[in-house]
């Protein structure tokens, strides 16, 4: 139960608290490990110093014995301790017992005998002791001169060292809790700056619930990650307020079309059941009339279904069509045949050997999709020009047309959906305004352009361009099988 309520306590705490505490643990963690490395490095090289200075004094002893062949009688005590004194330094004890543990000669300087009690040793050792809330260093080496066999014993004060290991120690303490509070005070500042394009984006989500889909995050002038996501951010919600505009015109655009042909197929349906039944002309014209409104909403219908996949569906750059021209020819055949009262003229260029960046049949979708209008808006018998031409790794359709043509103010807008520059005659002639955005939907899902020149009462020409490359050096490319 302690547990759970330890994860789940950990689990609510705020990010910005999180990074803190973490921070200052890992902080913690490596200022221990760093200052007890660093700390054991000190005491050995220290200790190991004494040892060594103990030894030099412990060879200087036993040389000088030996040199002398001392017997330690009585007349020799004395000069044997005047050369100890001069040898022994502060806070030092020199001792010669010998192997039944008595005391032969001693010197110190500041340690009282009794401290230290006298031992005998066969091997050389060093040690280190306490004793009275003091600390020595103790070397004992074996020493035999002619018939003497006994031990020298040096103890060596050692409190200043121990002290100052333990102001190390305490300095080490100190600083490790100071480096715990700046690091938990620099872990929240810095948790403070990494979140907040997160509280940012947060606050900028709020907005938008309240103000609308028009708020963005303020970017940065820096180029690290947290710029990067916030643009990608703006960006979303670029994309997102561009989406919902277009679903709220499609929605209003659909709605005005569609209520025209239902008040119209409505008020006939009326007249018809209030008394219209009964003349047959009033019958055969109302029934006229909303069988053509129906047949026009049928085809808004699929030109809405249709706009809506090409929306949907992903990128078809891969697809090609070979000999273009060959497609091209076909179609305008069945625009012919549709619109026998029309001539159309082809040309092409460059085309052999050739392969277009387009599916066979969106190629054909979006050529019938310019030639119907390029025929809605033609005088009848005038003559309709299609031309194809590649120039370096791109090839181009022109349709062109010598009818009314397009105002200037509504060429930035021909492409939108339901778009139509004079709504009374595209309506009689059938048009539901959405040919040309499925044709510029179409064309940018292979990557390619399309662009509109008009001018008013001399026609309209529209060109279509996709990549193309030539069929063999893509075999080339190839990796044979």
């Amino acid at each position: 139960m302690i547990q759970q309520n330890r994860k789940r306590w950990l689990s609510s705490m705020p990010i910005k608290w999180k990074l803190t505490l973490w921070s200052a643990f890992f902080i913690l963690l490596l200022f221990i490990a760093y200052n007890s490395v660093q700390y054991i490095f000190v005491e050995k090289w220290m200790i190991g110093q004494e040892k060594v200075h103990i030894r030099q004094q412990m060879n200087d002893v036993l040389n000088e014995l030996l040199e002398k062949e001392v017997e330690f009688a009585e007349t020799e005590l004395p000069q044997i301790r005047n050369d100890l004194n001069k040898k022994n330094q502060k806070g030092q004890l020199i001792r010669i017992i010998n192997k039944q543990n008595n005391k032969i000669i001693s010197v110190s300087d500041g340690i009282p005998e009794e401290w230290i009690p006298p031992k005998q040793s066969a091997l050389t050792e060093i040690v280190i002791t306490d004793y009275a809330d003091h600390s020595f260093l103790i070397m004992r080496s074996p020493i035999t001169i002619h018939s003497f066999k006994g031990t020298v014993e040096i103890v060596k004060n050692i409190d200043q060292f121990k002290q100052f290991t333990e102001d190390i120690l305490r300095v080490f303490v100190l600083s490790g809790l100071g480096a715990v509070i700046l690091s938990g005070l620099g872990g929240g500042l810095l948790a403070q700056q990494l979140l907040k394009p997160l509280q940012s984006m947060a606050t900028t989500i709020q907005n938008v619930g309240r103000k609308g889909l028009q708020e963005r995050m303020e970017v940065p002038k820096s180029n690290d990650e947290i710029a990067i996501l916030m643009k990608m951010f703006n960006k979303m919600m670029d994309q997102v307020e561009q989406s919902f505009h277009q679903q709220s015109q499609f929605v209003e655009d659909a709605s005005h079309e569609l209520r025209t042909p239902i008040a119209i197929i409505d008020g006939h349906l009326s007249l018809l059941l209030r008394w219209g039944k009964h003349n047959p002309a009033v019958m055969e014209e109302s029934l006229n009339i909303s069988y053509h409104e129906l047949t026009r909403m049928k085809s808004l219908v699929q030109d809405l279904l249709l706009l809506t996949s090409a929306e949907r569906d992903g990128n078809f750059s891969e697809e090609v069509v070979f000999q273009a021209d060959q497609a091209i020819l076909k179609t305008v055949g069945k625009c012919e045949q549709l619109h026998p009262n029309y001539t159309f003229e082809t040309s092409f260029e460059g085309f052999e050997e050739r392969e277009m960046m387009v599916s066979d049949s969106h190629l054909e979708q979006i050529l019938m999709i310019l030639l119907d209008n390029a025929v809605k808006y033609s005088e009848i018998g005038s003559a309709i020009r299609i031309a194809g031409y590649v120039r370096h790794d791109k090839a181009f359709i022109e349709v062109t047309d010598r009818g009314i043509g397009i105002p200037e103010k509504d060429l930035p807008f021909v492409m939108e959906r339901f778009y139509r520059v004079d709504k009374t005659r595209s309506r009689k002639q059938g048009g539901t305004g959405l040919g040309l955005a499925i044709a510029k939907r179409l064309i940018e899902q292979y990557n390619g352009q399309i662009t509109i020149q008009s001018k008013e009462s001399l026609g309209t020409t529209v060109t279509v361009s996709f990549t193309c490359h030539l069929r063999f050096k893509k075999r080339e490319a190839e990796p044979s099988e």
